[in-house]
């Protein structure tokens, strides 16, 4: 592996790009004889962005609102939305001041040498493999919905894995845009058919048929710390997953154009999580399922997974995309295999694709819960790459506004304690999710690892 060229850091301390010569430091050279991997327009990339964030996070946030209340729950929507939205901008402004970043474990080196990148990179991977296992474990849900349960929930999840892996191997994320496009509207118009139902339905589908019954639907809860901490993390990873966006930006035609992708992505994605999530939680309660699709129903649950099934395939794609692309670059950065048609090309890129979804099968199978798998993400690693990176790259930046003007001051210590809360949510939110998950084997919730039993009910 060579070394890396990184654009100098600039004296300015405003975040916006220069104008500097990009190409000569991107990871991905134009020119005769290489394979052109920056084809990704601005529009495209918010798809893939959108893709990325939306699918398991609308699906798991109704249930965590139980644990924590309504407005506790829309509160923290819209906050995390918002604060992993000024954390995407930081760390795509970042990048793209320092070009030949092609991911968070660069940037981490710059500004904490080889020991911080290789931490980064490998929390980077694990993350996102993390990811991938709670979309086999929602697509193989809706195969066991979809067939009554016909076959042992291992060997739905073997064939989700292969499934994903397949799509996943696609070298270019304009290659597999037009699936992204797809992924996203079967996944909004599975959810959107859900919230319809849940509405028009004299009770929950998982309530009792006949007599009094209580709704649990709260406007404030009481919980104990681990449901408490596994809920609020689960709410965070939902729109936590920034740190995967900036492998797409190396691939943009217009780096840029960054932020324009940005906000419409995110806006997005908060109004379609608000109003999700509130509404299905509001006609269900404590008797939302999780995923979220079969909360209305036997019928509506095989309608709305076979509707949004695509799009489950589609977000572990990307998912497994994104981890196998980190890889493919870091071993072959710098070499003539990179950008060519080669033997070493495209054997270093499917064992890559086809490796990481095996382990994602067997994460999916050891802790096959939706949102635990979900929460753990959260913790291992959005918390630390999607909060305490970007609050470090920032302070990084600004040297300069911690000795400035009392405004420079106290925007500086904000992004201190912006530091300090990716730190609890990391430390907290992971002894949360592990106590929840002893609990739940404890409890029964969980059989046993790769179990056959069916995960749809």
């Amino acid at each position: 592996m060579g070394q890396i060229d990184i654009i100098p850091a600039r004296e300015s301390t405003d975040l916006s790009v220069e104008k500097v010569n990009e190409d000569e430091f991107e990871v991905f050279q134009r020119g005769e004889g290489h394979v052109d991997f920056r084809t990704v327009g601005w529009l495209k990339a918010s798809i893939i962005f959108t893709k990325i964030i939306f699918a398991t996070g609308v699906l798991a946030i109704p249930s965590s609102m139980y644990i924590v209340g309504a407005v506790p729950g829309a509160l923290l929507v819209v906050f995390f939305c918002v604060l992993n939205t000024y954390c995407g901008y930081v760390l795509g402004n970042f990048r793209n001041s320092h070009a030949g970043c092609h991911s968070v474990a660069d940037m981490a080196g710059i500004v904490g040498g080889p020991i911080l990148k290789e931490l980064c990179g490998g929390l980077f991977v694990l993350t996102w493999v993390i990811c991938s296992a709670s979309g086999i474990v929602g697509a193989s849900t809706g195969l066991n919905a979809l067939s009554d349960h016909s076959l042992c929930t291992n060997y739905f999840s073997l064939i989700v894995m292969l499934i994903v892996a397949l799509f996943a191997s696609a070298r270019k994320f304009e290659t597999i845009g037009w699936l992204t496009w797809a992924g996203f509207l079967s996944v909004f118009v599975a959810v959107f058919i859900v919230v319809i139902a849940v509405g028009v339905i004299s009770r929950p589908a998982a309530a009792p048929q006949t007599g009094p019954f209580d709704l649990g639907f709260n406007i404030v809860a009481q919980a104990a710390f681990a449901p408490a901490i596994t809920a609020v993390q689960t709410m965070f990873t939902a729109s936590a997953g920034t740190s995967a966006f900036l492998p797409v930006i190396s691939e943009m035609r217009r780096p840029k154009d960054y932020n324009k992708a940005l906000y419409l992505s995110m806006g997005l994605v908060t109004a379609t999580y608000l109003t999700f999530s509130v509404v299905i939680y509001y006609y269900c309660g404590k008797w939302v399922a999780s995923p979220s699709l079969g909360s209305a129903g036997p019928v509506i649950k095989k309608v709305a997974y076979g509707i949004g099934f695509l799009g489950l395939i589609v977000t572990a794609c990307l998912w497994i995309h994104v981890s196998a692309k980190y890889v493919f670059v870091r071993i072959l950065r710098n070499s003539r295999h990179l950008q060519s048609n080669t033997v070493v090309h495209f054997g270093v890129w499917f064992s890559c694709t086809f490796g990481l979804s095996v382990i994602s099968f067997v994460i999916a199978a050891g802790v096959p819960i939706f949102n635990y798998i979900l929460s753990l993400a959260g913790s291992v690693g959005f918390a630390p790459l999607g909060i305490m990176l970007p609050a470090y790259l920032w302070m990084y930046e600004h040297k300069d506004y911690r000795s400035g003007t009392l405004s420079k001051q106290a925007v500086y210590w904000l992004h201190v304690l912006l530091l300090l809360i990716g730190a609890f949510m990391t430390v907290g939110g992971f002894y949360g999710v592990i106590q929840s998950i002893l609990d739940a084997y404890r409890n029964g919730e969980i059989g046993s690892a790769f179990s056959c039993a069916d995960n749809s009910k």
